[in-house]
């Protein structure tokens, strides 16, 4: 089963951990000043794939706008990369692991673990990055560190990321309050794909604002101790919607009930029922169905992923229709 099914350490609250690693290689312009033969001369350096053998080399304008896109709703890859025309990524059969080539930098390592596991992913990360580095010559600074394209990432060149389910602090009005503390502590706090994008089913992404100054490990201390307190405080605000009783439980059967029997369903929508359900789910109340299931269905169910499951192209109104049925076909299983 794939990464992005499965469940890890406080999976209740956090969904998925990502560790990246932004690396240039000496002797080549940094994408954003690079022009196409130069970049496709960095892609060449990987194309043979004999620096990380174990990862499989694909050319991204070889796949088709579903796979793509597809790759984006898992989180795998990043919606900026589809702009370049000479970008690669590495990827293993797992897709826990991705090498980014030619977006923001020459190489981006991207490590993903489900639940809350900033060091497992930190330890994969790693061990790509030196097989990397036994072969080809970083761009780095005695004073500054990794030298990167974007400043914010100068330094270790590291960006920890977790991903916080936090339907109870919306519903209880106090995720305001949280946010504005997360941004006093030097940390961010974007959408489900990153910078300039929107919370879509009360997903939430944390990790650290730079890398300059600071060691690997304690980005991954501070990040970790923060998303500790976020875990702390929607658990609370789970016990405070459990007192509520039967009309809390009966607003999570409801949009269950809409989840699992409706015949056609929005992606929009399916989101926020998907949100609820999970709550219930990972509350207590909902028993008809597991984590997994409901992990499977969010993944399944968006818009890329949805239609490369059916392995057609599908109009906003089939994919409706077929989005219901394809739930119903995962409560079956």
């Amino acid at each position: 089963m794939s990464w992005y099914l499965e469940n890890g350490p406080e999976s209740d609250v956090v969904v998925s951990t990502r560790v990246r690693l932004a690396r240039n290689i000496v002797g080549h312009k940094f994408v954003p000043k690079a022009n196409g033969k130069e970049l496709e001369e960095v892609m060449n350096l990987f194309k043979e794939n004999k620096i990380i053998p174990e990862l499989r080399f694909v050319r991204l304008c070889e796949l088709d706008e579903l796979m793509q896109n597809s790759l984006v709703e898992k989180h795998i890859i990043s919606r900026d990369i589809l702009n370049e025309e000479n970008a690669a990524l590495l990827l293993n059969n797992d897709e826990d692991v991705c090498v980014m080539i030619n977006e923001e930098d020459h190489v981006r390592i991207q490590a993903m673990k489900p639940g809350l596991d900033l060091n497992g992913a930190l330890k994969m990360a790693k061990e790509i990055d030196s097989k990397i580095a036994s072969k080809v010559e970083y761009a780095y600074s005695d004073i500054y560190g990794y030298l990167t394209a974007c400043p914010t990432n100068v330094g270790t060149g590291l960006r920890a990321s977790v991903m916080l389910h936090l339907p109870a602090l919306r519903i209880t009005g106090r995720l305001g309050k949280i946010m504005d503390v997360i941004s006093k502590v030097n940390l961010n706090v974007r959408g489900v794909y990153g910078e300039g994008t929107e919370a879509i089913g009360d997903m939430y992404q944390v990790s650290n604002k730079a890398s300059l100054g600071m060691t690997n490990e304690e980005i991954i201390v501070n990040v970790k101790a923060i998303s500790k307190k976020i875990i702390e405080q929607e658990r609370k605000a789970r016990e405070y919607l459990k007192d509520r009783g039967i009309d809390f439980e009966d607003k999570v059967y409801r949009d269950y009930g809409i989840l699992t029997s409706a015949r056609k369903i929005s992606s929009d929508e399916c989101a926020k029922l998907i949100s609820i359900v999970k709550l219930g789910v990972d509350m207590g109340i909902i028993k008809e169905i597991d984590s997994k299931k409901v992990n499977e269905i969010s993944i399944m169910t968006k818009p890329a992923t949805l239609q490369k499951c059916y392995k057609e192209a599908l109009e906003p109104n089939e994919r409706d229709v077929k989005r219901a049925e394809l739930i119903k076909n995962i409560m079956k299983e």
